[in-house]
């Protein structure tokens, strides 16, 4: 990561910051994660509990624009749609594979820091 000053990367301009805004939020990451084989999309729906269907559509839309998935029309009946990673998405695996590992590794200590804080910010407004 950049450490200098002057980098770039740090200012508001930067289209860095929106790259990074759209294929880092918990969504894109695991859709990506998901589609480690091409799925349709309801099977990707079945797959993130907890995700509705309109914000899976703009995952996936602006996962596709940003060249990391390929959207494929089956034919039909019954009409379908599959999603594929493209060789730019298969290049994020090994890195969320890390932060994947990372995140599982020191998910309790996370938990027992929040709670401390929370704990300490709930005493300090008493």
């Amino acid at each position: 990561m950049a450490d200098d000053d002057s980098d770039p990367v740090y200012r508001a301009d930067c289209p860095s910051r929106v790259i990074l805004d759209q294929i880092a939020d918990k969504w894109s990451v695991l859709a990506l994660a998901v589609l480690v084989k091409p799925r349709r999309f309801n099977a990707i729906k079945r797959r993130l509990d907890g995700i509705t269907q309109r914000v899976l559509t703009q995952t996936l839309r602006r996962l596709e624009r940003n060249g990391m998935i390929a959207r494929r029309v089956l034919p039909g009946p019954p009409l379908g749609v599959e999603y594929s990673l493209t060789p730019l998405g298969h290049s994020l695996q090994k890195p969320f594979s890390v932060l994947y590992e990372w995140t599982v590794a020191n998910m309790e200590d996370i938990q027992v820091a929040q709670r401390r804080y929370d704990a300490a910010s709930a005493r300090s407004r008493q």
